[in-house]
């Protein structure tokens, strides 16, 4: 047998350890070491989709017919684009981190604008009413879809792809049925109290604008008024959507939970957290953000119509994704579902303003997704201190 190795004779002597475990000890641990402001920035789940937004308004800036996207009325035309997705992705965004999947939003934006519809032009239910009945409805198919997973276990994904089909079969059906047609028109035709139209399709600040096209700072038309009368209420609505949400999150202690109950729903349920009431009460928070965009479109478009949000549950998801939403659950933020919402608009306008073929519009979605993805998998392997394999 050989004799164990012994460390040099000066190293012995001294009562010391060999120089090189010395030295290992002497270099600062990776772990512990304290990160540059910049890295802790680029940890954030929403710093890649920042990145991507910075990328596409130089992509756009640069390109021809860049001079109508970031006009006034450009801004606001694809910012309206945004705002009615990034409704969606407020809450589709806290699913997710929760750990779950709502595949019926889609469709419930057009089962919700048929209720509305139908309350008003068949049973001459004042417009509020209706409106109040849409949300009503939304409340009880969020609570079933909620309660189905929770209760049986069967993925988010299976349950909400049955309400998908469900909810607009039953938007064709009765609409057919009733008015032998698939749409609903002439729903804000002397409505009993137009005010509430204005909650969801009017304008704020029209004033400062008018002031702005008097002095020339804006376009007008020939009759002196702004081509943009005001920011429109859908904006107004998203803005709101995204701070409630987005302060529910990282404020509350029902933000806590909801990180909890999407990255590990036992160990949740082990100290506490009431994870299915959790996963319930986002379910209902998902249709009823449908059925707000819902409320928006209709009286944007005086009536309702059964193919209306169709693919919207797949764009939203798109939205969180890109906006750093990991969908594994338990990591996300708010604010990068509406970043990822404002690419999707801006992208979709600036296709269309700078003259590049829309059917490339879906190829770039999908490059964007795939990109993002394994750009928030690194971010997020970096900010839990993972190896990151080469």
């Amino acid at each position: 047998m050989t004799d164990a190795p012994t460390p040099p004779p000066a190293a012995a002597a001294q009562g010391r350890a060999p120089e090189i475990t010395r030295k290992s000890l002497d270099r600062p641990d990776e772990r512990v070491a304290k990160a540059s402001a910049f890295t802790r920035l680029m940890r954030r789940p929403e710093a890649g989709v920042v990145l991507g937004l910075i990328a596409t308004f130089l992509v756009f800036a640069v390109l021809p017919g860049a001079a109508s996207l970031y006009s006034l009325q450009g801004a606001m035309t694809f910012l309206t684009l945004s705002a009615e997705l990034g409704i969606l992705a407020a809450a589709v965004a806290l699913l997710i981190i929760a750990g779950e999947f709502d595949l019926s939003i889609g469709s419930m934006v057009g089962f919700a604008g048929i209720v509305i519809g139908l309350l008003v032009t068949q049973l001459a239910w004042p417009l509020w009413a209706s409106i109040g009945a849409a949300f009503a409805v939304a409340v009880l198919v969020g609570y079933l879809n909620g309660y189905i997973t929770v209760k049986t276990r069967l993925p988010s994904f299976i349950v909400t792809l049955a309400s998908l089909f469900i909810l607009r079969g039953l938007s064709i059906g009765i609409t057919r049925a009733v008015t032998g047609r698939t749409q609903i028109p002439y729903i804000l035709d002397n409505p009993p109290d137009p005010w509430t139209a204005a909650i969801f399709n009017g304008h704020v600040l029209t004033g400062l604008f008018q002031w702005m096209g008097t002095q020339g700072w804006i376009a007008t038309k020939g009759d002196g008024m702004p081509f943009v009368p005001g920011i429109p209420m859908s904006i107004v609505w998203w803005i709101a959507v995204t701070c409630l949400a987005g302060w529910v999150l990282t404020q509350t202690k029902f933000g806590n939970w909801i990180y909890a109950s999407g990255g590990d729903a036992t160990v949740a349920r082990n100290v506490g957290v009431p994870v299915a009431r959790v996963k319930i009460t986002l379910f209902i928070v998902t249709a009823v953000a449908a059925t707000l965009l819902a409320t928006i479109q209709v009286m944007e478009a005086g009536s309702a119509d059964t193919v209306r949000g169709t693919q919207k549950e797949f764009e939203a998801i798109i939205a969180a994704v890109i906006g750093g939403v990991l969908l594994t659950g338990g990591y996300g933020t708010v604010l990068g579902a509406a970043f990822g919402a404002l690419i999707f608009g801006l992208v979709q306008m600036g296709i269309f303003y700078t003259g590049i073929d829309t059917d490339w519009f879906k190829v770039f979605l999908g490059l964007v997704i795939l990109a993002a993805v394994l750009v928030n998998n690194y971010g997020r392997a970096r900010a839990l201190g993972e190896r990151v394999e080469s």
